[in-house]
């Protein structure tokens, strides 16, 4: 298996005047700003083919997680033709961006953050963190990556009531 050097990055960009944000990877050879639709790059990191689709998996997981959540709590969260919505702060992204990057590093700590990624898209850590559950570093992890999917907007909720089917 090819293992050759790519760039995995987070940028901002423009498709028919929406905004959005996006992680990807592009080959190393590549300027990642060709793509007209790329705005601004802001953060790139050259890494092995195969550990740069292993963070992408994990980012994308941990934004989908956040995204899911927010949506379930109503919050207002637009949905790009393409991307990830400009209603996610950058610092968010970019937070979460290096915390994968670099937990990547070491194996041990890599495999218990993604099982807890894993188990964080079905239930919320926080009940396992306060009931001790969790011992020495995956409680450390557990809490971390509680806290990269802890935004909470400024957009509104949407609180419409349905309307009683009586009326």
């Amino acid at each position: 298996m090819d293992n050759s050097s790519q760039y995995i990055f987070l940028a901002s960009g423009l498709n028919n005047g929406e905004g959005f944000w996006i992680v990807g990877i592009k080959n190393c050879d590549e300027n990642i700003l060709e793509d007209e639709k790329l705005l601004d790059c802001h953060r790139k990191e050259l890494i092995g083919n195969e550990s740069a689709k292993d963070v992408l998996l994990a980012i994308n997981l941990n934004v989908n997680n956040l995204l899911n959540e927010l949506r379930n709590k109503n919050y207002l969260i637009g949905s790009p033709s393409m991307g990830i919505s400009f209603n996610i702060p950058l610092e968010l992204l970019e937070n979460i961006f290096d915390f994968w990057l670099d937990i990547y590093k070491n194996q041990e700590d890599w495999e218990a953050c993604l099982g807890l990624l894993k188990v964080r898209k079905r239930i919320p850590l926080t009940n396992l963190i306060e009931s001790e559950s969790l011992k020495g570093n995956s409680k450390k992890w557990a809490i971390k990556i509680e806290t990269l999917h802890t935004y909470i907007p400024s957009s509104l909720r949407n609180d419409k009531l349905k309307d009683p089917m009586w009326e």
